[in-house]
């Protein structure tokens, strides 16, 4: 009897991931294709859609090898959020991608706030900054009127993909939120704040569930893919409404902590959690809502540091030396503030910093001090929305850091929470769960969760290492407090030499 499997496509900021997993969850196979960012100007971030598409069909082909297509019940796809692609009546991409990181509409979104800022929140549930849809949709309209007149359908990132099979447009309602453009009381795109930026409400597509099935392969697409022509397709989600709920996150009182480029806080909650600047978004889960909130610099400081110091072993040695360390790392603190800090201090002028150095300290001092400093950047944002009222019970942890058990123990400890690992945990798996419940392998997500997500291993807190971090995470605000306006100055005085 042939296998059935479930097919999730993720596109990541830097690469495209496809996952073929069993309907009981097991991973069958994982492929990825990169994938460009350009930056023609500073603050900008810009993909080419059609760059996407390539990507998907060379994952796809590879993560298809020794499958029979035919045995494929059901494809998910999943994006970054907030990612507009502006298509004309023809069908053509009218413009490269405006990615999340990107800055260019800041005057915008700070315009839009002092205008509309209540009746934003009050809408969509959160406070417009650049990396919201709205913002970037004003810029386009006031930087390139004559593009924005000719567009004539607006696809979200995932959207536009899974157009690319399907030839259908929609988009699920957790991606409007993330548009800036919904109204959170009817569920649907809000016509008054499309009017604070005159946007022509045609160009947004229908809202549909995330396991809705949309469509199926086309033939054009099959012929690209590999994939079976007619193979059902999901709306999908944004990435990380699918991550989260692709380790588990289904239940009010449970967290996440993705240790990825940047560092982002989950928490699942019942009904909207609405805390600007923390971001809200609704559930995989129906009625259900998450918060999120990051850091600038996660896996993105700890590659920095190892690129510096440990280049020889890598990740595996900088791992070993950061274990071999005494807790503390002998009195060196490590801020990660290297692209500036988001959450909770909002300030793009703060630096990182190594302090507390002396002769005694080695390589495995500075490796332990990244992992702590790291941890400690998590705990920040942990008090913070804790101060709001948001209550952790545990924390599911995802990314490529929660593969260190020294890691994991020192969050453990830095947190005072138990950390969860399961065996699978980004997007792409995700996705192939949300095609499972539109495809009816599961009776829902609850079933989908129960059936598929496993957890590998469970690191609980030490008490006499939660004492002691919890004097040097003391030590560590202090610090970061006396320094931020020294990095104000120093920075000052390298912008007036540039």
């Amino acid at each position: 009897m042939a296998e059935t499997y479930l097919l999730g496509i993720d596109l990541g900021a830097g690469s495209l991931k496809a996952t073929l997993i069993s309907t009981a969850g097991e991973v069958k196979a994982e492929a990825s294709a990169p994938i460009t960012t350009q930056m023609r100007r500073f603050g900008w971030a810009e993909q080419d859609p059609a760059e996407w598409y390539a990507a998907l069909c060379r994952a796809v082909r590879e993560v298809l090898a020794g499958v029979e297509p035919e045995d494929i019940a059901c494809i998910g796809v999943s994006a970054g959020a907030h990612i507009p692609v502006l298509t004309d009546a023809q069908g053509t991409v009218l413009r490269p991608a405006i990615l999340w990181s990107d800055q260019r509409a800041a005057a915008e979104a700070a315009e839009l706030h002092r205008r509309a800022g209540p009746e934003i929140i009050a809408a969509s549930l959160n406070r417009v900054n650049p990396t919201w849809t709205l913002a970037m949709l004003g810029w386009l309209k006031a930087g390139e009127p004559e593009l924005m007149a000719r567009a004539k359908r607006l696809y979200l990132a995932k959207d536009f993909l899974r157009h690319c099979l399907t030839g259908t447009w929609e988009t699920d309602y957790s991606d409007a939120v993330g548009a800036l453009l919904a109204d959170n009381k009817t569920k649907s795109w809000s016509p008054k704040l499309a009017a604070l930026i005159g946007l022509d409400m045609s160009i947004l597509p229908p809202i549909v569930s995330p396991s809705q099935i949309v469509g199926g392969v086309t033939p054009e697409a099959a012929a690209r893919t590999g994939l079976k022509a007619g193979t059902p397709v999901v709306c999908g989600s944004n990435d990380t409404t699918v991550e989260f709920f692709g380790v588990g996150g289904n239940r009010p009182g449970v967290g996440g902590v993705k240790l990825a480029t940047a560092g982002v806080l989950f928490l699942a909650t019942e009904g909207p959690q609405v805390h600007p600047p923390i971001s809200c978004y609704p559930h995989i889960m129906p009625g259900m809502y998450y918060t999120a909130t990051g850091t600038n610099s996660c896996a993105s400081a700890h590659r920095w540091v190892r690129d510096l110091m440990f280049v020889e072993g890598g990740f595996d040695a900088m791992d070993a030396l950061a274990s071999a360390a005494p807790r503390g790392a002998e009195g060196l603190l490590f801020h990660p503030y290297l692209q500036g800090e988001r959450a909770p201090y909002w300030d793009p002028l703060l630096r990182a910093d190594f302090i507390g150095m002396t002769m005694t300290h080695g390589k495995m001092h500075f490796a332990r001090a990244v992992y702590e400093g790291i941890a400690f950047s998590i705990r920040d944002l942990l008090s913070a929305a804790r101060e709001l009222g948001l209550e952790f019970s545990t924390i599911r942890l995802m990314g490529g850091g929660a593969k260190s058990a020294t890691w994991r123990q020192i969050i453990a400890d830095v947190t005072g929470l138990t950390i969860e690992r399961t065996a699978s945990g980004d997007a792409s798996f995700g996705a192939a769960l949300v095609a499972g419940i539109g495809a009816g392998v599961f009776t829902g997500p609850e079933d989908a969760v129960a059936r598929c997500v496993r957890v590998l291993d469970v690191t609980k807190p030490q008490a006499a290492a939660c004492a002691f971090y919890d004097e040097l995470f003391s030590i560590y605000k202090e610090a970061q407090a006396a320094l931020a306006g020294v990095n104000h100055k120093l920075h000052g005085l390298v912008a007036g030499k540039g």
